[in-house]
């Protein structure tokens, strides 16, 4: 399988978030490139460095306002007297159809969600190579490539198109998916990350021609909180568009396979042309994250299952943090996968 990954993508290195009022150290580091890669490399994956693609393919899905404050922030939060380290919103609007602030720290407010995507110097230049890599990887497929992997780092799923949360700044899945929409009429997103893909849902909720798939922690109880529950399914256009799975709390295997089984059938249903697999591997049973209980042998059951779909493919890397076992989860769902999918 190809894989791209840019070295870019190691410079931005966040400090701190804050989870359930509690000052913690942010679990998205840089570190977790190379057990990634190892992964990668270990299930046969060759690595190749995307190339620059500009602004285009980030704007199909994000807002001009939003790249210009992402690209620029950093260095007009400096000019703010005692400002901290890193950008991190302190206020954010009761609702967005306010007026724009003109101060860096109401714009802040205004495209961040959380306090868990601080940006700091080169939040920028790395969330851009993180988003290229996805462009890269859909690329492939386009020149004929069965799948391909995009070691996307920070990740993308919960920034939609106007607003950065939970480590992410641009949504690589949904870049990936818009790109691949030049040449197939329609595309599946199925997000199989611990936390619901709440951004990428956003981005195509009015929308046909994109089907959003999630399977996740039951977000009643977890973040994303707000999003990912069973009864949203889309507006407009896209009503119908769009389906949740949310799981309880500590779901083994056997239970995400029920639900995977569920989300096969609405995208066969569908008749996607290609496919976007955004692929979490904090599912698993000892990510710090604790919210399922996926075992690494269970990575490659849902690699195998999504296998059967029998369509080309761009898997996108969103989460997975700090664990002895990253390298062999990521290692195994691939393995699993390739074993079964086109060649």
């Amino acid at each position: 399988m190809k894989a791209f990954f840019a070295e870019q993508q190691r410079l931005h290195d966040p400090k701190s978030f804050l989870s359930s009022g509690v000052p913690k150290p942010n679990p998205e580091v840089p570190e977790r490139i190379d057990r990634l890669l190892k992964g990668a490399t270990d299930a046969g994956c060759s690595i190749s460095s995307p190339g620059n693609y500009g602004l285009g393919p980030i704007a199909s899905v994000h807002t001009p306002e939003y790249i210009d404050f992402l690209q620029r922030i950093y260095e007009r939060w400096r000019g703010i007297e005692g400002a901290s380290a890193e950008v991190i919103a302190n206020i954010h609007p009761f609702h967005r159809e306010t007026s724009y602030p003109a101060s860096p720290a109401g714009q802040a407010g205004y495209h961040m969600a959380d306090t868990s995507c601080p940006i700091s110097q080169h939040t920028w230049e790395s969330a851009c190579w993180s988003a290229w890599t996805a462009v890269a990887a859909a690329e492939a497929i386009d020149a004929g490539a069965a799948s391909s992997y995009a070691l996307c780092r920070p990740p993308g799923h919960h920034a939609f198109a106007d607003v950065a949360g939970g480590f992410c700044f641009f949504n690589n899945s949904a870049i990936a998916a818009q790109r691949l929409r030049k040449n197939a009429d329609r595309v599946v997103i199925l997000d199989v990350d611990l936390h619901h893909g709440n951004g990428t849902q956003g981005i195509f909720y009015h929308r046909a021609d994109v089907l959003t798939v999630s399977i996740h922690a039951d977000p009643a109880g977890f973040y994303p909180f707000f999003w990912g529950h069973a009864d949203e399914r889309g507006c407009g256009a896209g009503l119908g568009a769009n389906l949740n799975l949310p799981l309880a709390r500590k779901s083994g295997d056997d239970i995400f396979l029920e639900a995977l089984a569920t989300a096969r059938r609405r995208i066969e249903a569908f008749a996607p042309d290609a496919m976007v697999v955004a692929l979490g591997l904090d599912a698993f049973e000892g990510d710090p994250f604790g919210g399922l209980s996926v075992t690494t042998q269970g990575f490659a059951r849902i690699g195998e299952e999504i296998a059967k779909l029998r369509l080309p493919t761009v898997i996108v890397q969103e989460g997975g943090y700090i664990c002895d076992t990253l390298s062999d989860n990521l290692s195994t769902f691939l393995g699993g996968f390739s074993s079964s999918h086109i060649t």
